[in-house]
Order: C-alpha cells, then sequence, then structure tokens
C-alpha cells in the first residue's frame, strides 16, 4: 500500500490560523480550576471528619502525592494524547480486543461516576454554602434537597439551550475564588499561636504516641481525602484549547505539550498549596465540638472568611463559591458530552442518539436528580463515591503510562509500575474504608456495559465501514471490473493459510454455471481487531496471472463485504454478484461468532446487511450460496 504523504509544516498563516481559538495554559487552566480549585469549598471540611487531628498531615501527604505522583503520570498521558484522548484514548490504542473494551467500558463507568456526582456533590455544597450565610432568607432552612435540584435543573437547562464554556468566565472565577481563599486563609493563619500549635500536637501525640503509628495513620487516613485531586484527567481533555507555538508539528504539537506540563505542574503546587495552608487553619482554629456542625460541614474555610473577615467579606466568599461550584458542575457535563459521543458510539456501544447534545442533557440531568435524591443532597455522604470515581480514573492513567513505558521498553518503567501500585493502593483503601462509593460506582458500570452490549447487538447489522482505502493493485482491478462488459463476480474466500483459489473457482463456477470467459474475482476479509465496530478499510489487490484477489482488513466479515460490494457498485456502475459456500457452524453457534468476532453465518448475514443498507431490490448487489 502507498505510503501517506508527510504532514507539511504550517506556514505562518496556516499557523496563525490554527491558532485562533486556543489560550494560553494559564487561561486553560483557570477553566480547569473550576473543577479543581472548586473542591476548596467542601475538601477542608470533609478532612476534618475523614482524618481528625490528622487533617494537616494527611493534606501534607496529599500535597506530596499531587506533585510526585499525579504530575508524573499526567505529564506522560499529556505527552501521548495531545489532542484530548487522554488516559481512555490511550487504553484504547494499548490494549486492542475484547480485553481492552471491556476495561474501557469499567473506566468509563466509573468516570460518570466522577462526572455525575461532581454535578450533584458541587450543586449540594453550593446550596449548603447558600443556606448557611447568615442573610440568606430563614425559609431557605432545610430547603437543601430542592435548592440542590434547582441549580442541576438550571445547569441541564444552559446546556441543553446550547452552552458551551467560556474561559471569559472561568479566568475571573477562578482566579478570584483563589484570591478570596488566599485572603481568608492569610487572614485566619496570623491567628495561630504558639500556644495554639503545642496544644494539638501534644494532643495529636496522646492518640498516636509512637512516630511510626503516626505515619501510619496518616497512610490510611490518605485515600480519605482524594477529593483534593480531581480534575486532572480534565486537564488533560481540554489540552486542544492551549496555545501552542507556531512551528507545531499538528500531529505531535511539541510546545503544546510543554505548556500543558506547565498547566499540570501548576496545578498540583496552587492545589496542594491551599490545601495544606487550609487543612492546619481549619483544624486548628475551628473548634472540634463544630466540626459536625452545619456552619463548618462543606465549607470550613467559609466559616473562617465569616469569622475572621465579617459577614460582607463572607457574604463574598459564598457567592464566589456558590458560582465556582456550579460552574463545576457545568465542567462535568461538559465532559460526559465529550466522553459519551467520542467512544461509545465509536465502539457500536451507544445508540445513535447519544450523538445528539439534547437528548443527552436530559438523560445526565435526570440521572443527577436521581443521585441527589438518593443521598439526599448530603455533601459527605457522596464523597466516598467520587473519591473513588477520581481514583479509579487515576489509577487508569497511570496504567496507561505503565503500558507505554513497557511497549516502549523505557527506563522509567519502573517507576511508573510503583505509581501503578500506589495508587491502586489508595484506590483499594478508599473503597475498604468508604465502600458506598463503589456500589453506586458499580451502578454505573453495569449500565455501561448493559446499554453497550445491548446497542452492539442491536447496530451489529450496520454497514460499519466508513471509507476503503485502496492501494495501486486493488484501484488496477477497481478499474479493470469497471472496463470490462461482463456482470462483476466476486467469490468470498474465508482466509487461509495456503489458499487453493483454482479448486474453489472450479466447484462455484460449475454450481452456479458462470460462463468461463467472464473473470472472476476473490474477496477475503481479514478481522485484526473484532472488538472494533467501525473502521477504515485498507484493501490490498493481487493480481495473478490465474487469480485476483480483493484483500480486506475489517472489523466484521458480513459487514465488511456488504460495504465492499455497495462500493464497487457505487464506483462502476455495475450490480456486483457475490458466490459464497454453505458454512458448517449452526445457528446459535454463528450468532455469538458474529456478535464477538465479526464471522458466523457470512452468507446470511451479509444478505441481511445488504437489505437493510439498500432497501430497493434492483439495486442491491445479489448473494448467491453455492453447494
Amino acid at each position: 500500500m502507498p505510503g501517506e504523504a508527510p504532514i507539511p509544516k504550517p506556514a505562518p498563516a496556516q499557523a496563525k490560523e490554527q491558532e485562533e481559538g486556543r489560550y494560553p495554559w494559564w487561561k486553560v487552566l483557570c477553566l480547569t480550576g473550576v473543577d479543581l480549585f472548586s473542591s476548596l469549598g467542601y475538601q477542608p471540611g470533609i478532612a476534618l471528619l475523614a482524618a481528625g487531628l490528622l487533617s494537616p498531615l494527611a493534606n501534607l501527604a496529599l500535597f506530596l502525592f499531587a506533585v510526585l505522583a499525579v504530575y508524573p503520570v499526567y505529564r506522560r498521558v499529556a505527552e501521548e494524547s495531545p489532542h484530548g484522548e487522554g488516559s481512555i484514548g490511550l487504553l484504547t490504542h494499548l490494549l486492542p480486543g475484547w480485553r481492552g473494551k471491556v476495561l474501557v467500558l469499567v473506566v468509563l463507568g466509573f468516570m460518570a461516576t466522577d462526572f455525575i456526582v461532581t454535578i450533584t456533590l458541587s450543586a449540594a455544597d453550593a446550596a449548603v454554602h447558600l443556606i448557611a450565610n447568615p442573610l440568606a432568607p430563614s425559609w431557605l432552612e432545610g430547603q437543601q434537597v430542592g435548592l440542590t435540584l434547582l441549580l442541576i435543573a438550571l445547569l441541564g437547562l444552559v446546556f441543553y439551550l446550547g452552552f458551551r464554556e467560556a474561559i471569559g468566565l472561568a479566568v475571573p472565577l477562578s482566579l478570584g475564588y483563589l484570591l478570596l481563599n488566599a485572603l481568608t486563609l492569610g487572614a485566619a493563619l496570623p491567628h495561630l499561636s504558639l500556644e495554639t500549635l503545642e496544644g494539638w500536637w501534644t494532643r495529636l501525640l496522646q492518640a498516636y504516641p509512637a512516630p511510626e503509628a503516626m505515619v501510619l495513620a496518616t497512610f490510611l487516613a490518605f485515600p480519605k481525602l482524594a477529593l483534593g485531586l480531581s480534575g486532572y484527567e480534565t486537564g488533560v481533555a481540554v489540552m486542544p484549547l492551549i496555545r501552542g507555538r507556531p512551528e507545531d508539528d499538528p500531529q505531535k504539537p511539541l510546545g503544546r505539550i510543554r505548556e500543558t506540563h506547565k498547566l499540570l505542574l501548576a496545578a498540583a503546587l496552587i492545589m496542594g498549596g491551599f490545601l495544606v495552608a487550609a487543612g492546619t487553619a481549619t483544624t486548628l482554629l475551628i473548634p472540634e465540638e463544630a466540626w459536625r456542625s452545619e456552619e463548618v460541614s462543606g465549607r470550613a474555610i467559609s466559616y473562617l472568611a465569616h469569622r475572621y473577615l465579617g459577614e460582607g467579606f463572607g457574604t463574598v466568599y459564598d457567592l464566589f463559591s456558590i458560582a465556582i461550584l456550579w460552574f463545576a458542575g457545568a465542567s462535568a457535563m461538559a465532559g460526559l458530552l465529550t466522553i459519551v459521543p467520542r467512544y461509545l458510539p465509536r465502539f457500536g456501544m451507544a445508540p445513535e442518539w447519544a450523538r445528539r447534545q439534547r437528548l443527552l442533557v436530559l438523560f445526565f440531568t435526570g440521572v443527577a436528580f436521581a443521585v441527589t435524591l438518593l443521598f439526599r443532597a448530603s455533601v459527605e455522604a457522596q464523597a466516598a463515591a467520587y473519591a473513588t470515581g477520581v481514583l479509579v480514573v487515576m489509577t487508569s492513567s497511570a496504567l496507561a503510562a505503565y503500558l507505554l513505558a513497557q511497549r516502549e521498553q523505557n527506563p522509567h518503567q519502573k517507576l511508573y509500575g510503583g505509581l501503578t501500585l500506589l495508587f491502586l493502593y489508595v484506590l483499594v483503601a478508599n473503597i475498604l474504608e468508604r465502600p458506598d462509593g463503589i456500589k453506586i460506582a458499580a451502578f454505573f458500570i453495569a449500565a455501561t456495559l448493559l446499554v453497550s452490549l445491548t446497542s452492539r447487538a442491536l447496530r451489529s447489522f450496520e454497514l460499519r465501514v466508513e471509507t476503503f482505502v485502496l492501494d495501486e493493485v486493488a484501484e488496477g482491478l477497481a478499474a479493470r471490473i469497471k472496463a470490462q462488459e461482463s456482470p462483476v463476480h466476486l467469490i468470498a474466500h474465508r482466509p487461509r493459510s495456503r489458499p487453493d483459489y483454482a479448486a474453489k473457482e472450479r466447484r462455484v463456477r460449475g454450481s452456479a454455471r458462470l460462463p468461463a470467459k467472464e473473470p472472476v474475482y476473490f474477496v477475503e476479509v481479514y478481522i485484526p481487531d473484532p472488538s472494533e465496530f467501525k473502521t477504515k478499510a485498507k484493501v490490498w489487490g493481487i493480481d495473478h496471472p490465474d487469480h485476483q484477489v480483493f484483500r480486506i482488513l475489517g472489523a466484521a466479515a458480513p459487514n465488511t463485504l456488504a460495504a465492499f460490494l455497495l462500493y464497487l457498485r457505487d464506483r462502476t456502475g455495475k450490480v456486483p454478484h457475490i458466490y459464497f459456500e454453505w458454512p458448517e457452524e449452526g445457528p446459535l453457534h454463528a450468532a455469538i461468532e458474529f456478535l464477538l468476532f465479526g464471522e458466523g453465518d457470512v452468507p446470511t448475514l451479509t444478505h441481511e446487511v445488504l437489505r437493510r443498507a439498500e432497501p430497493n431490490p434492483q439495486k442491491r448487489p445479489r448473494v448467491h450460496v453455492e453447494g
């Protein structure tokens, strides 16, 4: 097959045009920050309940984990997915076949958990900030579920009308929220006296007298704080928005990759610094008896803002918190609307309406309503499911980085393997500590697998070929078919190690009574990966004095043959005839083989695919079964 022409470097005018709609990395960081930074609204309060006095140390461990584990993994993922494919895209390439597809579907189920709970948890915490504000009307008391549903409905309405994430809104929102948090913590931390620090340390030593016990307890508490790790997958997904350099190769834009590295490192450093400061301030300055109160639960930093900077500043903080938490839900909804149409229809594992944004918006809004009612809009109750989804997505990224290093014989292969095990420990520890997370995730996984497999079965009779790419010999054979006056006769031949074309041609000519002067062409379908649903079919030609053969790489034999017959009909203006011999498989075995491996009762299935694709019998290619 002729090689593909090299992609030319863009001219200056073209490069400028390519960079339109792209932004500096720090602005895109603000876009991902509505997901990442918004967790400052609820993570410190949850950390108080999960880690108690250990919260400052556990947040420090989270900071180190983000810099030393999360950043290296996503730095590697960014190098291999500059167009926003993320860990899911890498796994589909690194793990072909059904095992890879099933793993991807499971990860997608967890990712759906992550995004859906991001919407519901963020809306619930926005409602908490609104109700707990001292200036809020009294009639809002006890209306957290209703307010959360209202915020989710407004989010769905915006997307239903047609929403696009706006950098212009994300930048002031993220920067303003970080500024307000910095001012709050800057005003609160100076109130830490030496006596307060000594008292905290004394109580900590009483609880954990041995240093190793304190380290172990911190290590065990750390997974509960995984909420502060959300947003990194989004950082890779939005890479196409990052402005690279004019000389970037469109296939491997090194400038964009370098800018993404800056984004990921800045995200880890900024978020880690804020979490360490917030963990210290909230643990030492908020009375322990107030940790479970409505004033602190889900809004610990807001409590400090009201306490140290006054009700006016605290109200401004609450308004920004409500806005960024709501917009974090928008980021998650946008992620769902990007991932589902990108992967599931491509695998044949979603109906065609999954490409229609409005229907998806209604579906995901309904799911978010159900989750909110299930958890009664409780921020703490949803934390486990959220953390589980985040950690599975991150573990899949670590696995992708490890598999890449293994394939390339990278000297850092052991490092990525160790990071994968570390992510796996954090994930398993989180599941064992809070099994509710895996329960809600299991629902999404089961729903994803059921819908996916059902959809694939229902769509199995589609043509499943996007286009045909012929080599020079195949092009010559197609041109010869168009020029000949006799009908087009094709013989379907199952690939063998030593094909006996002459014997099969004699059998078919005898059974079908084809004149010896009329040429016949063999067609063979090779299936490298039966789990793929659609493909760009490559066609090689063999022009031998005794036989002419089309060899096609496809996803399923019946569908590929049907599509090729229609392709030849449209190209040559003649209705082709294809000849089969009866298969030996039974009906049940043939059906399973077709669904899983793209084979089965090929003659019958080819006719059925043609019948559905071409309703006019006069234009439909003819299928003959001999023997």
